[in-house]
């Protein structure tokens, strides 16, 4: 086991050593079509109540998004995502002050509007691919800047070819999301790396990253990891192999739990009870597993729905990895 190297970057004008211990994103959605929760959160109201719930489950930072990025999405105007997001970031900020804000967009013009009112995270999915200005919003504000890889854009990532090499496609990505960066102002201390799990890659490829995480540590910055609710992690909750379709019984005699929205479902999941969003057990409890198997690869911060279900998973593989110090 690879232990985690820590780093040091400046929120809020504060001090953030990452690697002692694992910190958690809170996802908040404030979009009508999530693939996770099919728009629970779209008014403002019920965005800041939920963000400000994440935190109380233990949530150190809050990601808010006004576009989604799930497989098939298109685009929505600057208008609109603004329109989305500025009265959630303004009321979680005027209800917290030392809350952790970051804003998920690809635009420039959304990240500039955010940061000023309150964000003080920029988290951009395309990794500078789709607006290159978010770097230099990072760079004006000093705020930390989140870059991911992703594989064309989310309206067709998932169909097109993958990658023959994953590692491949996912290094030579990231370095030149990197190198962008730095070469528009943005201090390496400022960067964190996201492999961008689900996004343009297979079921097995997915796998493969995890399974090697650690080798993003050759990048020398914070890693992070989003796989929160994802489908490549449903399909094995549910039985299937790394290369079975979704639709077809899997060779372990165990039958794909469905449901709506590309999330599967567990037939019982009325009896079990679901989580506030919509999570039934089985499948929170896949994603605790997917969480845990990132933080022991390396991940400094894991991007997750369902907070306090959870947080157990992420304080048992922080405790392992302080016991191999």
């Amino acid at each position: 086991m690879n232990l985690r190297p820590t780093f040091d970057i400046s929120v809020n004008g504060r001090k953030v050593r990452l690697g002692e211990r694992t910190l958690i994103m809170g996802v908040l959605n404030v979009t009508p079509d999530s693939f996770s929760d099919g728009g629970r959160y779209f008014a403002p109201a019920r965005a800041i109540a939920h963000g400000l719930e994440m935190a109380q489950q233990g949530a150190d930072w809050i990601d808010v998004g006004g576009e989604s990025a799930r497989p098939g999405a298109l685009p929505v105007s600057t208008e609109e995502e603004l329109h989305r997001v500025l009265p959630v970031i303004r009321g979680l900020r005027r209800k917290s002050r030392s809350l952790v804000i970051s804003i998920d967009t690809t635009k420039a013009d959304v990240a500039e509007q955010a940061v000023r009112a309150g964000a003080s995270v920029i988290n951009d999915v395309s990794g500078l691919r789709f607006d290159r200005r978010v770097a230099e919003v990072a760079r004006r504000h000093s705020t930390p800047l989140i870059l991911m890889h992703l594989r064309g854009r989310p309206a067709t990532m998932q169909r097109k070819p993958f990658a023959r090499s994953v590692w491949q496609s996912v290094r030579s990505g990231l370095a030149w999301s990197v190198g962008r960066a730095l070469k528009l102002g943005v201090r390496r201390s400022q960067l964190i790396v996201d492999p961008g799990m689900g996004f343009g890659k297979s079921r097995r490829q997915n796998y493969e990253i995890l399974a090697h995480l650690a080798r993003l540590q050759s990048f020398r910055l914070p890693i992070m990891v989003g796989t929160s609710r994802k489908s490549f992690v449903q399909a094995v909750v549910a039985g299937e192999g790394l290369d079975v379709s979704s639709r077809k019984k899997s060779r372990t005699g165990l039958w794909p739990l469905t449901g709506g929205r590309g999330a599967l479902r567990a037939p019982n999941a009325g009896r079990l009870g679901t989580s506030a969003g919509g999570q039934s057990p089985p499948l929170q409890t896949g994603d605790a597993a997917m969480v845990a198997a990132a933080v022991l690869g390396g991940a400094h911060i894991v991007r997750v729905h369902d907070v306090a279900a959870i947080l157990p998973a992420v304080r048992i593989a922080d405790a392992i990895l302080a016991a191999t110090k």
